[in-house]
């Protein structure tokens, strides 16, 4: 850096954020010099740090954190000690958010397409004409009556620019919000209103619980990471009625698994079966308490144990094992994570799940599982099951979609190739993206406006899932913008304001940090739990930004009650045979598991050189990726650890490394996500592979929820590899060394 850009950056960066905290909003301060410290703003003391409390977006969690600013510039980031959900932790990937604010490859301006799409040639404008050309577009298709040609593609949306997101739609005269991520929750929030009424994801209350049952819940990544593993730990703790014990189903061993009592590797694609079989186990042993015996003995006759552990090679007495621990060992909880939801019928395995936590009497008991309160703000943007990837795609590829705004998602990354998602945007004539990074769905566009940071930027997010009580968490800028960008909810105004007429009329906001103050005066006017707090909004807002954010005691968030799980509600989505993957198991031999990486999740943290440089837990790799393959398999295969091997499945191939592991069955290989960026700057670019490229394009049919354990692969030797590791050597050099000892009679 140059000295000059270096004086500007401490003096023009300190000040705007010094003023920023003080004034309730960060802007640079007019007439902001090269050297404003000749008379030094008072809130800034060299040496000195200033903490802000604000909000952690880099995953759906909602965790509070704290950050610290020396002299304008973010230093560290550290979890809220009073946030319900952080407790004053953070996880890898939050602790990363400075490298997304000083990111060499951030979007430093407007850019404007002056190449073919996806050459990534583009050239800078300004925000007035950005938004000049976004508004005439849009103004455009209402003179001739194509309005709803108008579609809208964001991450799941919480809390005001969720609403703003709406509103602006409503005002376009467009209802087309359509909201995609890789991890979404879709299916789990299906089934969780199917089967007991609830429109928010429940508390899973490990906390409180002795015995937890997991299908594939790896807690450093599942939902909440850091509000998880803080649950596990205390259930872990010895307390009174003993220590907890966990108990992990799932082909592939994770670092949740690792650190379980017991490891149960089921058979792929039979696990909701086999929870099913548990369920069948407490009605026939009448463990049973509740109503509707005869229902449920009814609607769990297929699933008899004898016949469920064939299918799943699980032993018949260990079912009856985890059937009784469930009804026995009080209190328990059965939870269903991304593997078990990125199957084909994912739904029905999460409804397994709640249909096991019904029967054992789980839901709304301490310990168990708790339905959350409504937001303590009102939100308008949710899921809307039918809004899925493919109808948008489908649209795409009629026509009917004129001008397409995309939100913070990135799906031509995190969908299969034969999705065609990259050719549905191609077939859009005019295309904008909010992006903080040229990624491969932003360098599709016709324009990109680049984002504010997490440090940047307005918001609020309620937390999902909850606490069990009402949590809404508040984030305010800690610097100055770096860059030319702007945050979401600014853009969609400020295009708002361009267009004029009804769309001006109907958001009538400043700035969003305006809209975001607004909203919560007329929460505050409308909730006595919040004006009781504070005498005066003033008094009340202060106060939220200096604790950052808004949650009662406990006692005061009742929760909502769930709707009881009918044995007669439930049949329609109970599996008639384990889920299915593509390809005949003849010439596709091997089961393919994809699973998050903690630090990457899913593509996002890959641009992030800290995380980059973080060791996985379980095989320490950095900078890259590999396939988990199980010691018997390599050995029948001819391959050795960091050997190359070719991945083929019906719809595709890659070339990754192989890393010995002996956590994997036989017959399973398992890849890990965010790794092979064509585009998202220079850390992610060209490193490692993308295992989502080979998937079949299968959606749950009834979420819509992507699948990505959805197909089978042959796999065959490459040639010698590079494997980056921070472990020692693993191999036994013909020594015959024993690596590990299984549990319950398993080998690795």
């Amino acid at each position: 850096m140059k000295r000059r850009d270096f004086l500007k950056f401490i003096g023009i960066g300190g000040a705007g954020a010094a003023a920023g905290f003080v004034l309730g909003k960060v802007s640079k301060p007019p007439g902001a010099k090269l050297m404003p410290y000749l008379v030094p703003d008072e809130n800034i003391i060299p040496g000195v740090p200033n903490w802000y409390a604000s909000a952690c977006n880099m995953c759906g969690a909602g965790c509070g954190v704290h950050v610290k600013v020396m002299e304008g510039r973010v230093k560290k980031i550290e979890g809220n000690p009073e946030h319900p959900v952080s407790q004053g932790r953070l996880c890898a990937l939050g602790q990363a958010m400075p490298q997304v604010t000083y990111n060499p490859d951030r979007i430093k301006g407007p850019l404007k397409r002056r190449g073919e799409r996806g050459t990534g040639e583009f050239m800078d404008i300004t925000w007035e004409e950005a938004f000049a050309l976004i508004a005439k577009n849009i103004g455009d298709l209402a003179k001739a009556n194509s309005a709803a040609g108008l579609y809208l593609l964001t991450s799941q949306q919480r809390g005001r620019l969720g609403t703003l997101m709406d509103a602006f739609m409503s005002a376009c005269g467009s209802s087309n919000h359509y909201q995609y991520s890789l991890f979404d929750r879709r299916n789990l929030n299906f089934a969780n209103h199917a089967a007991m009424g609830i429109d928010r994801l429940p508390h899973y209350d490990m906390e409180n619980s002795k015995y937890v049952l997991s299908f594939g819940a790896d807690f450093t990544t599942w939902l909440s990471p850091v509000g998880h593993a803080a649950a596990y730990g205390q259930m872990r703790q010895s307390g009174k009625g003993g220590r907890g014990r966990l108990v992990q189903v799932e082909p592939r061993l994770s670092l949740t698994g690792a650190n379980a009592d017991e490891w149960v590797p089921a058979k792929p694609g039979t696990e909701a079966m086999l929870a099913l079989s548990v369920a069948h186990a407490i009605v026939e042993k009448g463990w049973y308490r509740g109503g509707e015996v005869d229902g449920w003995r009814l609607s769990l006759s297929r699933y008899k144990p004898s016949v469920v552990a064939e299918a799943a090679e699980v032993s018949e007495e260990r079912i009856y094992e985890m059937a009784r621990s469930l009804t026995h060992v009080r209190p328990s909880l059965v939870v269903g994570g991304d593997n078990l939801a990125s199957y084909q019928d994912g739904v029905s395995g999460l409804m397994a799940v709640n249909i096991l936590n019904h029967l054992a009497g789980n839901i709304g008991a301490t310990g168990g599982v708790i339905p959350n309160p409504a937001p303590a703000i009102k939100q308008d943007s949710s899921i809307d099951f039918k809004r899925r990837l493919s109808a948008l795609a489908a649209d795409a590829a009629k026509g009917k979609v004129k001008t397409l705004i995309i939100c913070d998602t990135n799906p031509v990354f995190t969908t299969p190739v034969e999705s065609k998602t990259r050719e549905a945007l191609r077939a859009v004539p005019f295309v904008v993206s909010l992006s903080s990074f040229v990624d491969e769905t932003s360098v599709q566009a016709d324009i990109i406006l680049p984002l504010h940071t997490a440090a940047e930027d307005w918001g609020d997010d309620t937390p999902e899932p909850g606490v069990g009580y009402q949590v809404t968490t508040i984030m305010q800028p800690a610097v100055s913008p770096y860059y030319n960008t702007k945050g979401a909810g600014d853009i969609f105004l400020g295009i708002a304001k361009k267009m004029g007429g009804k769309a001006a009329d109907r958001i009538k906001a400043a700035s969003f940090a305006e809209y975001l103050k607004d909203s919560w005066r007329e929460a505050y006017s409308r909730d006595r739990a919040m004006s009781s707090s504070a005498l005066t909004f003033d008094i009340f807002w202060e106060n939220l930004l200096k604790r950052g954010g808004w949650w009662p005691d406990k006692s005061k968030g009742a929760a909502r009650r769930a709707a009881p799980v009918s044995a007669r509600s439930v049949n329609a989505y109970l599996p008639q045979a384990p889920s299915r993957f593509e390809g005949a198991d003849t010439e596709y031999p091997f089961y393919m598991i994809l699973y998050p990486q903690a630090a990457y999740r899913d593509g996002r943290g890959a641009n992030l050189p800290w995380l980059q440089e973080l060791p996985d837990p379980m095989t320490s790799v950095v900078w890259g990726s590999w396939v988990d393959m199980n010691p018997k398999t390599a050995a029948r295969l001819g391959v050795n650890e960091g050997d190359l091997v070719n991945i083929d499945s019906p719809s595709g191939s890659i070339t990754v490394p192989v890393y010995i592991y002996p956590g994997i069955r036989p017959d399973t290989i398992a890849v890990p996500i965010g790794q092979g960026h064509s585009q998202y700057g220079r850390f992610a670019r060209q490193r490692g592979v993308n295992p989502i490229s080979i998937l079949p394009f299968r959606e749950d049919e009834r979420s819509g929820a992507v699948a990505l354990n959805a197909t089978r692969v042959k796999v065959s030797s490459a040639g010698q590899g590079k494997l980056v590791k921070m472990e020692g050597m693993t191999r036994e050099l013909g020594r015959g060394i024993i690596k590990y000892t299984g549990g319950k009679g398993h080998e690795g």
